[in-house]
């Protein structure tokens, strides 16, 4: 009797926590009353995530949280290290995006190009001024930016796929045009004009610079390098009369014969070619970048 009374008071306790944990129990046993006091019981309660897995169902409870809280995660991943730069040169106006792998080392994507004939308007080739008159430039870009210190200097190297048409026209040098030591009459041969472009698909490159930043998320940058462009194509015309007659000298000054302005205008070609202009274009350029 006494086993049966035990078992159904400590059944009552058991589902009386809260009237347990302000009063005391009494158990009766026979004709004596014994008083026990209740103590709290603590229980600690954890939040979990509204997305979270459980483990015994075997599902994600909330898989429009997962999904969402997920792609959070990857954008703010993958767009943090990222960056915008605007730049402007001798390759051109331009753009490029980059990706920092680390605090060393960035990828970088980017195009330049344009008419560049006001950012470099002539040139010389031996005795004769080249005028640039049109250019379209096209100068999309892959490469890497390396802060060797992981400070504001910087070592860079990639590649170009060059596409650049330039025009020109010949400027004579006082009264002659001075052609392979031959000197050609410049008012009987007239306006000589041209075009040129590069024969390299693929154009290497390399260039240090500095890049400081100015706040958290505002940088500025130069650079000074060159692109390996290759051999040139050169073509070069005389404006009207082709077949008009010019007088050439020696350096002598002595007449040494005749040639027409196509003759003329095909011995400067060859000169333009033979020298490969621009087979190694420079690389100057500033800009500023903005980082996520």
């Amino acid at each position: 009797m006494k086993l049966i009374k035990l078992t159904a008071i400590s059944a009552a306790v058991l589902a009386s926590t809260a009237a347990l944990a302000a009063e005391p129990v009494v158990v009766v046993d026979g004709n004596k009353a014994v008083a026990y006091e209740a103590e709290p019981v603590a229980v600690a309660y954890q939040a979990e995530p509204a997305y979270a897995y459980n483990a015994d169902a075997g599902v994600v409870r909330n898989t429009t949280g997962a999904v969402a809280g997920g792609t959070k995660t990857f954008f703010q991943t993958a767009i943090n290290p990222a960056s915008v730069s605007a730049e402007i040169g001798t390759l051109g106006y331009g753009a490029n995006i980059g990706w920092s792998l680390n605090d060393k080392v960035e990828l970088q994507a980017g195009w330049a190009g344009g008419d560049v004939s006001d950012i470099k308007d002539n040139f010389d080739v031996n005795d004769i001024e080249y005028d640039i008159t049109d250019s379209d430039f096209s100068n999309p870009y892959l490469g890497v930016q390396i802060r060797p210190a992981a400070n504001w200097f910087t070592m860079g190297a990639g590649i170009i796929v060059p596409d650049n048409d330039i025009d020109v026209e010949a400027r004579a040098s006082g009264n002659f045009f001075e052609i392979n030591d031959i000197s050609y009459n410049a008012a009987e041969t007239g306006t000589l004009s041209g075009s040129i472009d590069h024969r390299n698909k693929l154009a290497p490159y390399a260039t240090i610079g500095f890049r400081p930043n100015i706040g958290n998320n505002w940088g500025v940058f130069g650079e000074l390098g060159a692109a390996y462009m290759g051999k040139t194509d050169a073509t070069v015309r005389a404006v009207g009369d082709v077949d008009s007659i010019v007088n050439y000298t020696a350096e002598n000054g002595t007449v040494k014969g005749t040639a027409t302005r196509a003759e003329v205008a095909a011995e400067a070609q060859k000169e333009l070619e033979s020298e490969n202009w621009l087979e190694w274009m420079p690389i100057v350029k500033v800009g500023a970048t903005y980082r996520f």
